[in-house]
Parts: structure tokens; sequence; C-alpha cells
């Protein structure tokens, strides 16, 4: 998708500038960029941090939930637990109610990574700069663009 500088001029709809999909790309790599040495110290990579964000908030979680949250599929997302098993960060269980359904605890060493892992986001706000509105409003614009993207249903569009 290519965006139009000015309406009267004729815009190149493949010059690399005119395109949304690259200022995203970038704006991931450079974000992802960023998190590293702060998560280098908690020794877990951006995927790993996302799972124990989830986990810190929702312990208990099945897998099957976990992987909507956080929009990987179960072939993904296994090796990543099977890294922070190893790790003794998580633990996976079989649920109460189900026994078919696995279901994932944070274990004693993953609840002190928590409190390490507290000054991370104020350290990403500082790096990216802009107020709490500008970055409220962006997050709003890349969940808006998900959302649409990953709706399946086509919407109009005047060429």
């Amino acid at each position: 998708m290519s965006i139009k500088n000015a309406p009267e001029q004729a815009v190149n709809p493949l010059a690399l500038e005119n395109q949304v999909c690259f200022s995203l790309y970038s704006a991931t790599n450079a974000m992802i960029r960023a998190y590293r040495p702060l998560l280098d110290e908690l020794s877990l990579t951006y995927p790993q941090y996302l799972v124990m964000m989830v986990l810190w908030k929702e312990p208990g979680i099945s897998v099957k939930t976990l992987g909507e949250k956080l929009h990987l599929d179960s072939g993904t997302l296994t090796p990543l637990l099977k890294r922070l098993e190893a790790k003794e960060l998580v633990s996976r269980g079989r649920s109460e109610l189900d026994e078919r359904v696995r279901v994932l605890h944070v274990t004693e060493a993953g609840r002190e990574l928590h409190q390490q892992a507290l000054t991370v986001p104020e350290q990403m706000r500082c790096k990216v700069g802009g107020t709490l509105e500008d970055l409220a409003q962006l997050k709003q614009l890349c969940d808006q663009a998900f959302a649409m993207l990953n709706s399946g249903e086509a919407t109009s569009c005047e060429m």
C-alpha cells in the first residue's frame, strides 16, 4: 500500500518512500533492536518477553489462548515455551477442568524476573520519545491496521 504526498502530483506507487508497509517494517525492526539490550539483561528474546508479559498478567492461561493473544500459531509458540521451560521461568501442566488443555504457570524464577522487567516499559518510552498521547495514538493506529488486515473482509477502494 502506498500513499500520495500531494494530490496534484503524480506519485510513483512503487517508490519505497511512499510505502506504509516499509515504514511499519522499519519501525518494527528499530523497536526490536531498541528492546534488545534491555531484554539481554533479563536473558529474554523479544518473543519470550511477550509471552512472559501475558503470563505475568494471566497465570494459568491455556496454550491456545496465549497463542490467540500473541497472534502466534502452535508451531511458533511451542519452541518458545520449551525454551522458557528450560530457563525454568514457566511450567506447563494440565487443566484441572479438562485434561486435554495445557495451561501455563510462571515459576518462582519467572516471578522474580517480573520484578526486574518492571523498568523496561518506561525505558522504552524514553527511547521512543513523544508524549504518552502520541504513543497511545500510534498504538491505536497499529491496532486498527492489524484488525483491518486480519479481518479477512475486503474493503472497497477507489483506484
